[in-house]
């Protein structure tokens, strides 16, 4: 078992999808090996090199530059912290917490970069404890149930300079922000409402944008009538803020630079920032730490990078306030009584002192089942079983398949039956009227077949449902396959028919018709759908779909579905079908200008288009759809595209023939 403890990662910086391509090998950051290992973020440099955006190659984030004391001062707390733990006699005894500490930059691609680095050097991500994220949205249980803070709040800090703006009768205030959750601006405006406290602007800086946003900020300060300025940002950017000599206003601090030691050192932001108001945060000493930090050399610790940048860059620094240094040390004690907790369960009597006896991650299972309440030793589940909800015993997994009995099994066989219902009317009703005009004059037989074809289709899509078998999961592709073929292939030859009764129909070409007779007709619709039957067959034969239980993750359902061991076999199925439905588009489209008396084309082109759309629509959605849902979407396209068919080429003949029956006649037929 290993835990993350993430100090520092603002909420931005996770929302942020950059993608890191930098070897592990190559990465800066402080390291030491242990039982369980802490990680820590933290925003050390502040400027970042330039970034290729070109895009001709992946990205590649390197190292950031600009060192900063303030943030280096966390990272050796958390170290003192973790020493201190490890020569404790009380909290974790005989477990060494370990580290590793990586630069977030304080921009999103670094920190993300960082992030990454620490899963996968630790592999597990447990929990977060933040020092310095105040964002409000992060307290929400719900979205956030493993983030922790040791730092209150930006709700505490708006309200509180809320109060002091009005306690002070200051009534015309600008304001400047980071643009992102910093601050919440959002309390303070609520909290001076009814108060007659008014905004005169709010300028707001980007990190990114550090150099030309402060300027234009500073303009806005100097060219307004507002005395008091609010700044709620980082105390980097007060200091780019302060370097555009902003001068004659009462600034009020928010506690990320309300106590910066960094801007007094600065003889211009020095003198800018004499006499600023602010809150801070509450803050401790920390006993050892002070001289802990002057004890430090790089000639003791030669592998630590940060340490040795700092002392190539300035001997000596000062040391800073450490209001926000007590929150990182904080985080790490609260790491590690929350593993003692987890580790140290069980009070030894026998030993002095009655001192918690800890057992080595190395040794505390996959905690999944146990018949012994509060055992440390567990037994993992099967994969084709899980726990019980009191996690005593391994049950079987729910099977997950598209049945008859759940909604969407329902709404797909109810749709399914009612297309062979309303089939099998249309089909009687043509029966019933074979010898009218309508009938006659669109090729009976043709159209007798075609309805025969549409019901085979609405049937197979009934194959797809219930709990998969060897037999099923062969037959579905199958029966799909060819009555699809057959279907197009009748609106194929009807169009092909179309084409050849116009032409016929002209001087000299009388023999054309007699050339694609019945037989003829016949024949291709045959030799068509005998071509599916053949790649069916061969492809059942050598590669078929099997069943196949999907178990997905531990704990999850047990997901029955039907595998292809080769897909080749349904791309030719769906390729040979979309190969007929286009080419009976398009001869359709070419005879839809030919009389009425003779045509058909118009209805195969408009189903035709509507049969494309929904197999063109269907590929992405097939690929995309997990479990089940693969199966629903492909049962769903099969409904569509049948209902899509019986509709556009009966619903018109139909209507004619039971609704407006004086329209079928041959003298209206030949007068169209």
């Amino acid at each position: 078992l290993n835990v993350v403890l993430v100090l520092h990662l603002s909420l931005h910086m996770l929302l942020n999808p950059a993608v890191v391509q930098k070897p592990w090998k190559n990465s800066q950051g402080l390291f030491q090996d242990g039982d369980v290992i802490i990680g820590g973020l933290f925003p050390l440099h502040y400027q970042p090199p330039a970034i290729d955006h070109d895009f001709t190659q992946l990205p590649h984030y390197n190292p950031c530059t600009g060192l900063e004391y303030v943030p280096l001062q966390y990272i050796y707390a958390m170290v003192f912290a973790l020493e201190e733990i490890n020569h404790s006699t009380m909290l974790l005894p005989g477990i060494k917490l370990g580290y590793h500490i990586f630069d977030s930059c304080g921009r999103p691609p670094w920190a993300l970069q960082s992030g990454l680095f620490l899963c996968l050097c630790v592999c597990v991500c447990v929990f977060q404890i933040s020092y310095l994220s105040t964002c409000p949205c992060l307290s929400d249980r719900l979205q956030y149930p493993n983030f922790f803070r040791t730092i209150p709040s930006d709700i505490y800090q708006a309200r509180a300079v809320a109060q002091v703006v009005i306690r002070f009768n200051w009534t015309w205030v600008g304001a400047v922000v980071a643009n992102n959750n910093y601050g919440y601006m959002a309390v303070f405006q609520e909290e001076i409402q009814g108060a007659g406290v008014c905004l005169a602007f709010v300028e707001t800086l980007q990190r990114e944008n550090i150099i030309s946003d402060a300027r234009r900020a500073a303009l806005t300060i100097q060219s307004s009538t507002a005395r008091v300025i609010l700044i709620f940002t980082w105390y980097t950017d007060v200091r780019e803020l302060f370097l555009q000599l902003v001068t004659d206003r009462q600034f009020l601090a928010s506690e990320a630079w309300s106590t910066s030691g960094d801007l007094v050192q600065n003889s211009v932001t020095s003198k800018v920032a004499n006499g600023v108001l602010g809150v801070a945060t509450r803050s401790s000493a920390i006993p050892g730490f002070e001289s802990y930090l002057r004890r430090l050399h790089p000639i003791h610790h030669p592998d630590d990078e940060f340490l040795r940048e700092f002392w190539e860059v300035e001997f000596g620094s000062p040391i800073s306030t450490l209001k926000v240094t007590y929150n990182v040390y904080l985080a790490v004690y609260a790491a590690a009584h929350a593993l003692h907790s987890l580790l140290c369960p069980i009070k030894d009597s026998s030993s002095e002192n009655n001192i918690s006896t800890c057992s080595s991650p190395k040794q505390i299972k996959a905690t999944e089942i146990s018949n012994k309440t509060g055992s440390l030793d567990c037994e993992r589940c099967p994969l084709e079983l899980w726990s019980n909800a009191k996690r005593t015993a391994c049950i079987p997994r729910q099977l997950d398949f598209l049945a008859f009995n759940e909604t969407l099994g329902i709404t797909l066989t109810t749709a399914a039956v009612t297309g062979v219902t309303v089939t099998t009317v249309v089909f009687v009703v043509f029966l019933h009227y074979r010898h009218t005009p309508v009938v006659r004059a669109n090729n009976s037989e043709l159209s007798f077949l075609l309805l025969v074809s549409i019901k085979l289709c609405f049937l197979c899509s009934l194959v797809f449902i219930g709990r998969p078998s060897v037999w099923s999961c062969r037959f579905q592709q199958a029966a799909f396959g060819i009555s699809f073929v057959l279907c197009v292939s009748c609106l194929k030859v009807k169009t092909i028919v179309v084409l050849a009764a116009f032409r016929s129909a002209r001087p000299g070409a009388e023999a054309l018709i007699r050339w694609f007779g019945p037989g003829q007709q016949r024949g291709s619709i045959c030799l068509l759908t005998c071509i599916q039957i053949i790649i069916c067959t061969i492809w059942l034969s050598l590669i078929p779909p099997v069943p196949r239980q999907d178990l997905g993750f531990q704990g999850s359902k047990v997901t029955l579905e039907c595998a292809m061991v080769s897909v080749v076999g349904f791309c030719l199925i769906l390729g040979y079908i979309g190969l007929l439905a286009c080419t009976s588009l398009i001869l359709a489209f070419f005879a839809r200008k030919l009389p009425d008396n003779f045509n058909e084309a118009k209805l195969i082109t408009f189903s035709m288009l509507i049969f494309c759309a929904v197999w063109v629509a269907f590929v992405p959605a097939y690929l995309s759809s997990p479990g089940k849902y693969t199966v629903a979407v492909e049962v769903f396209a099969i409904l569509a595209s049948s209902y899509g068919l019986l509709f556009c080429i009966f619903a018109p003949k139909c209507f004619i023939i039971l609704l407006r029956p004086e329209r079928n006649t041959k003298k209206y037929m030949m007068a169209r």
